[in-house]
C-alpha cells in the first residue's frame, strides 16, 4: 500500500462512512459509497445502490480499498452472505480491505484480566457468533484487518447523555468500554495507509470504567442527579486493553470518557439544547 489508499469502497455509509470520506477525499483519494438507500452525498462522494442481502445485478468499480461498516445481519450466517455477495461483484480483491466489528464478539465470555488482540472468542450469543462469523469471512474472501470498536460515542451519538438527563435506571456494575467516532475514524484512515498493519486490533480508549462511574461524571457535568442503580443488575461486561490501538495511533483525541463527553456535553451547550441521536 502506498500512502493513499486510491480508490476506496465503503460498503455500507452510515456515519463513519461520513466521517472518513472526507479524509480520503483531500487526500486526492476517490470515494464509492456502496449503500442500500438513496440520499444525499457528501461532495464528491459517487454513490453505488444495492442491497447485500441478495446477489449484485452488475460488478462494482474496480477499487484499491474497501472498509466494510455494515449493520449487524440478521442470523448467524448474515455478514457471510452479504460479504459471498460482495466478493461476487467485485472485479478484484482490493490491496486493503478493513471489517469493523465489535468487541460485542465476546458476548457472554468471562475473563478477568482485560481482554487483548491475543484473546480467541468463544461467543455464545447469537450477535457475538454472528460477527465471529464474519470477522471469519472477511478474512477468507478478502484477507481483511479487523476493527474491534467498543461503544463508538461522540458528537450525533449521545443516548447516555439522554439517559443521564432522563435519570434512566442503570446498572451501575456493568464493566464499559468505548471509543469517540473522531479516534476511531483516525484509527480506520492509518489502518487503510500503513505499510503491513496489525491483523486485529481493537479500537477501546484508555478508560475502561463501570457505568457507574461515567455517569455519575455526567451527572455532575450537566448539573443533574446520578441515574439510579439496578439492584437487579450483577456486575456484567468485560475490560478490554486499548494498548496496541494508542501504540499505533500516539495520543488518543478522546483518552478517556470524561474529555469525549465534556466536549459532547460543551457542544450541546453551544447548540442551544439540539438533541442527539442515538449510536453509543
Amino acid at each position: 500500500m502506498t500512502e493513499s489508499p486510491g480508490r476506496t469502497l465503503l460498503v455500507g455509509f452510515g456515519k463513519l462512512g461520513r466521517s472518513l470520506a472526507p479524509r480520503l477525499l483531500a487526500d486526492g483519494g476517490d470515494v464509492i459509497a456502496l449503500r442500500r438507500s438513496e440520499g444525499d452525498l457528501p461532495d464528491g462522494v459517487i454513490g453505488v445502490r444495492a442491497d447485500l442481502a441478495a446477489p449484485l445485478k452488475a460488478r462494482l468499480p474496480a477499487v484499491d480499498s474497501m472498509v466494510v461498516t455494515l449493520p449487524p445481519p440478521g442470523g448467524v450466517s448474515g455478514y457471510r452472505t452479504a460479504l459471498t455477495h460482495l466478493a461476487d461483484a467485485l472485479l478484484a480483491v482490493p490491496a486493503r480491505t478493513l471489517f469493523v466489528s465489535s468487541t460485542g464478539v465476546f458476548d457472554g465470555s468471562a475473563s478477568a484480566h482485560p481482554i487483548t488482540e491475543q484473546d480467541e472468542p468463544a461467543p455464545t450469543s447469537e450477535r457475538a457468533r454472528g460477527l465471529h462469523d464474519g470477522e471469519r469471512a472477511a478474512i477468507e474472501l478478502f484477507s481483511a484487518v479487523i476493527v474491534r470498536p467498543a461503544g463508538i460515542y461522540g458528537f450525533g451519538r449521545g443516548f447516555l447523555l439522554r439517559q443521564v438527563r432522563e435519570n434512566a435506571v442503570v446498572n451501575h456494575r456493568r464493566r464499559t468500554n468505548r471509543i469517540h467516532e473522531d479516534d476511531l475514524v483516525r484509527a480506520l484512515d492509518l489502518l487503510l495507509r500503513m505499510p503491513e498493519p496489525p491483523p486485529l486490533v481493537h479500537a477501546v480508549d484508555a478508560a475502561p470504567a463501570p457505568l457507574g462511574e461515567v455517569v455519575e461524571y455526567i451527572a455532575r457535568a450537566l448539573d443533574v442527579d446520578t441515574p439510579r442503580d439496578d439492584p437487579s443488575a450483577g456486575p456484567t461486561g468485560l475490560v478490554h486493553d486499548g494498548s496496541l490501538l494508542r501504540s499505533l495511533l500516539g495520543d488518543l483525541a478522546y483518552p478517556t470518557y470524561v474529555e469525549g463527553y465534556a466536549a459532547m456535553i460543551a457542544e450541546s451547550a453551544r447548540q442551544d439544547g439540539v438533541g442527539f441521536s442515538r449510536g453509543d
